[in-house]
């Protein structure tokens, strides 16, 4: 896999001409869900993680095997939420699409945080191994709503 991502990276740099596709969040799902997405990060560490279609993120973050994370689209982004609510972090990020190398970018400042490949299906094997999953109602399921369309409360 490491072969992979430095030939992916190479033909990147020596074809200029290639442009990234920056996807919206509905293209981001498509190519996500009921994938694994595995990369490495631009600090070195490596990442590979099944999107399951109910907002699970099974495998392995980077740092260490996922448990409780999970994973949401919004309007032009990729949101992981991992760990309890007491401890949790929330990454979110743009992703560009050049031939088939992704780009994840963070949202809050816009560097580039990993370069990843899709690979179809689980080939993995990554499982919760059994172990009760927490994501708290993970708004994935949800549609995004408008702020001119969403109702505050009213008495």
């Amino acid at each position: 896999m490491r072969r992979v991502f430095a030939l992916l990276a190479l033909l990147v740099l020596v074809q200029p001409s290639v442009a990234a596709e920056r996807l919206n969040g509905e293209a981001i799902k498509r190519a996500f869900e009921g994938n694994t997405v595995s990369g490495r990060y631009t600090n070195g560490g490596f990442f590979t993680e099944y999107h399951e279609p109910d907002g699970r993120a099974l495998g392995h973050n980077g740092w260490q095997p996922n448990k409780d994370a999970c994973w949401i689209t919004k309007e032009d982004q990729v949101c992981y939420y991992y760990g309890p609510p007491s401890d949790r972090t929330v990454h979110c990020f743009t992703v560009e699409l050049t031939d088939r190398l992704y780009v994840l970018r963070n949202v809050s400042n816009g560097q580039i945080n990993a370069l990843a490949a899709i690979e179809p299906g689980n080939p993995r094997g990554h499982s919760d191994k059994g172990e009760p999953w927490y994501c708290d109602g993970l708004i994935s399921q949800a549609p995004e709503v408008p702020m001119s369309r969403r109702r505050l409360a009213s008495r």
